[in-house]
């Protein structure tokens, strides 16, 4: 894979290119700061970008409004936000577009070196990956329209464990059920969703998870 990191903190940013390089990929720009993460990815079109949340000046979201800045740049460029902090109201504004392409990882839960570059590899697909802290923060900001009303509590957990980039037969052993009734269960959230057949299968998982984050 081709990929942009951008990570204020030298060392940090370095481990990330070196870690990343001896895993096969190459890294096209590596960058300290909001703006110069944007005009990476508009010049390199990257494969996935791997961001922190502070950067300069401020060091509060300027990698959030960067990343969102980007994709409204380039539209869906895969971006995978990694970060010792949940921050969630730009996050949303990451998921809006509705176009999939996002992860979101906390630096001290990744505890395993192959199942990061599985969360990259299933964001530069177009799908998505978010820690389940995060998933739990950005769930406090339901909304009053709930989209999700109509699902049963067994197609819920189904969601939550899809929204955390989790295979069908990883949500089958989670939940101790077969891999039918998962595929069972993923097609009652899309109809219940009015996420139709005609779309791509991965879009409809796409989609079904964003509304799950977003609701």
């Amino acid at each position: 894979m081709r990929v942009v990191v951008a990570d204020d903190a030298v060392l940090i940013r370095a481990g990330l290119v070196r870690l990343l390089e001896e895993f096969g990929h190459e890294v096209v720009a590596a960058v300290g700061d909001g703006g110069s993460l944007v005009e990476a990815i508009a010049a390199h079109r990257p494969d996935v970008s791997v961001v922190d949340v502070r950067m300069p000046p401020s060091f509060a979201d300027e990698g959030l409004r960067a990343a969102v800045e980007a994709r409204r740049r380039v539209p869906g460029s895969p971006v995978m936000i990694l970060s010792q902090y949940v921050e969630v109201s730009y996050a949303d504004d990451l998921l809006a577009d509705a176009s999939g392409a996002v992860g979101y990882l906390l630096k001290d839960r990744v505890a395993d070196v192959d199942e990061f570059f599985e969360g990259l590899r299933r964001v530069a697909g177009g799908g998505t990956v978010f820690d389940p802290q995060v998933v739990a923060q950005l769930m406090v900001r339901r909304r009053r329209d709930d989209p999700l009303v109509s699902l049963t509590p067994r197609e819920r957990e189904v969601l939550g464990l899809m929204a955390e980039g989790r295979s069908n037969p990883a949500i089958a052993r989670q939940l101790v059920i077969t891999d039918g009734a998962v595929e069972k269960h993923i097609r009652g959230i899309f109809a219940k969703l009015d996420l139709y057949a005609d779309d791509a299968d991965q879009h409809r998982r796409v989609r079904a998870v964003l509304a799950y984050l977003r609701a």
